[in-house]
């Protein structure tokens, strides 16, 4: 259990942006948008933000489905040798 609970922990550590990091990231959206002439908004930068932790909740629940398949099989397996013994 707690490899699985390691997993989902590194899923959301890896995220691709952390929340400390997204000063860093907002300035570096205004500096690119500068540099390309175009306008910075934050309708459009909280867009790139809303694609981004969409994309790591997506890696969060693929290794939580992950985690409770591995658990539920586990389970079951339990239960059969459980079923054996006391037959």
């Amino acid at each position: 259990w707690i490899s699985k609970t390691n997993t989902l922990k590194n899923a959301a550590n890896d995220a691709k942006w952390k929340v400390n990091d997204l000063a860093d990231k907002a300035r570096d959206y205004i500096n690119e948008k500068r540099n390309n002439d175009e306008e910075a908004t934050q309708e459009d930068w909280l867009e790139r933000v809303k694609s981004n932790i969409s994309d790591t909740w997506d890696d969060i629940k693929d290794k939580a489905d992950e985690a409770w398949e591995k658990t539920k099989d586990a389970a079951e397996d339990v239960k059969a040798e459980w079923r054996k013994k006391t037959n």
